[in-house]
């Protein structure tokens, strides 16, 4: 059932600009595969699926494969892809994103594993990064901004 499930997920991912999990959970339901939301974020996770930016301003679904091959290069792709700004409150990186986008931005950061951050929150369209001192937020940002260039 699972890998029926999952070859259904790509084919809409595919097929149609799907942005919430609740949207794709609709979209399986539609076609045959009764699926909880929590069940469709397990999926998701299994998949690694990340949220691409579409071409009508909102997000989508996309298989991490389509992104670049190299694993930093992939990863920047999707923060370029997310970013809109960011700035600093004393300690605190905020970097705001394109709606829906902040969850896959964040996991990114969280994988490039910067020694100056302690820990990210991200809502819909805003990630809070914590960073050991204001001297460390301002370094984050600039590396940050070198690496959105790169691509």
């Amino acid at each position: 059932m699972k890998p029926n499930r999952h070859a259904q997920i790509l084919k809409l991912i595919r097929e149609y600009d799907i942005e919430t999990q609740e949207e794709l959970a609709k979209k399986l339901n539609e076609t045959g595969f009764p699926v909880t939301q929590a069940t469709v974020s397990r999926d998701i996770r299994e998949l690694k699926l990340t949220k691409l930016a579409n071409d009508h301003g909102g997000s989508r679904y996309a298989l991490m494969e389509n992104l670049p091959q190299d694993e930093e290069g992939r990863f920047i792709r999707v923060l370029k892809d997310s970013f809109v700004s960011m700035d600093t409150a004393d300690s605190i990186v905020v970097i705001k994103t394109a709606p829906g986008m902040a969850m896959a931005a964040a996991s990114v950061l969280d994988e490039l594993r910067l020694d100056e951050i302690v820990g990210s929150i991200a809502g819909d369209n805003t990630i809070m990064c914590a960073a050991r001192s204001h001297e460390d937020a301002v370094k984050v940002m600039k590396n940050l901004r070198k690496m959105l260039e790169r691509i």
